[in-house]
């Protein structure tokens, strides 16, 4: 089992900033990649950034060159920088965890709120 804790979302306005983390923990031996999703209301559920554990990165298109996602393996924590903040980047964002341990099991957080609006 592995535990995803997200923080750092909030409301902001149009072109701010906000960094979101997740923190994984339990069974993380296996992760093999992590990474960031979102949803806005009456929308799919749809990719923002992933990390590998090898390092590689694959952003959305709508959020190339605005937001970067890194990871503190000494924290086991992964990050989602996010800048030049849109209206249309609001959603509710979800840490995802990708562990292969024979199968391929994914795990989500709870998510954290992300509102752009002056």
């Amino acid at each position: 089992q592995v535990q995803l804790v997200e923080s750092g979302g909030g409301l902001v306005q149009p072109g701010g900033s906000l960094r979101l983390s997740c923190a994984a923990s339990g069974s993380i031996f296996n992760i093999y990649a992590m990474g960031w999703y979102r949803q806005a209301p009456g929308k799919q559920r749809e990719l923002v950034a992933t990390i590998t554990s090898g390092g590689s990165t694959k952003n959305a298109e709508s959020v190339k060159g605005r937001f970067t996602i890194s990871r503190d393996d000494a924290k086991n924590t992964v990050y989602l920088q996010m800048n030049s903040l849109k209206p249309e980047d609001t959603a509710v964002y979800y840490c995802n965890a990708v562990i292969v341990d024979g199968k391929e099991y994914d795990y989500w957080g709870q998510g954290t709120q992300v509102t752009v609006s002056s």
